[in-house]
């Protein structure tokens, strides 16, 4: 009686150390195959998220980069008369700040509500600029989940399909074989669709920055206008 225990209970260490070595013997790669069609969208949204974060993170990062001693420099070349000077330092300066005060310097003679305009137009093309794909990587991040649940559906249709056909004779390894496999693309999806999510309002906030560092720029370049010769 207790050599047939022992045997039963070495059968089912074994049998527990074969699941535990086939549950860990698969690696992510293998995993994300198993999704489906559905993985090949979803993996090439994550690529394009990737890129258009990396992409749209340089360009404004360049963007908000800006000599300490800009305005400074353009006080100083106005108060002494020498727009030149002024004009030369914005065009060597390749940021949205230094173009619209380059614009304004162009504009100076004229009205200044025609003056303020000027630089409120330039400030708008530069912040659609800045905002330029965005719209994608935002769309990404609605997508990507909702292309992860239109997978697992599908999937939940085949598992259910192959259970109607296997009739009586059910295996519940078909059924959780077809549920696991379906909600891979579920996971994939919510993964993308977070990341790109949070590197959209991350880059949101980005340009919050410098389009508040734009405005108070160009309401001291105004301000500088109005001050007594």
């Amino acid at each position: 009686m207790s050599s047939i225990l022992l045997q039963a209970s070495g059968t089912v260490v074994m049998d527990s150390t074969a699941i535990s070595g086939q549950a860990k013997g698969i690696s992510l790669l293998e995993l994300l195959f198993k999704g489906g069609f559905f993985m090949i969208p979803i993996l090439l949204l994550s690529f394009l998220a990737v890129y258009l974060f990396i992409e749209r993170w340089l360009t404004i990062k360049k963007a908000s980069r800006i000599d300490s001693d800009f305005m400074s420099n353009i006080r100083s070349y106005m108060l002494s008369g020498n727009l030149n000077s002024a004009e030369a330092l914005c065009k060597s300066q390749n940021t949205p700040i230094a173009r619209m005060i380059g614009k304004g310097i162009q504009r100076i003679g004229k009205p200044l509500s025609a003056i303020n305009a000027s630089i409120e137009n330039v400030g708008k093309l530069e912040l659609y600029k800045l905002e330029k794909r965005l719209a994608v990587l935002a769309t990404i991040a609605g997508a990507a989940p909702m292309i992860g649940f239109l997978g697992t559906v599908t999937g939940m249709i085949r598992a259910f399909y192959n259970i109607a056909k296997a009739g009586s004779t059910v295996d519940p390894g078909i059924l959780a074989g077809g549920i696991y496999e379906a909600l891979i693309t579920t996971a994939a999806g919510l993964t993308v669709g977070i990341l790109a999510y949070i590197g959209y309002n991350f880059l949101v906030t980005m340009i919050d920055r410098v389009v508040h560092t734009m405005e108070a720029t160009s309401v001291e370049f105004i301000d500088l206008l109005q001050e007594p010769a």
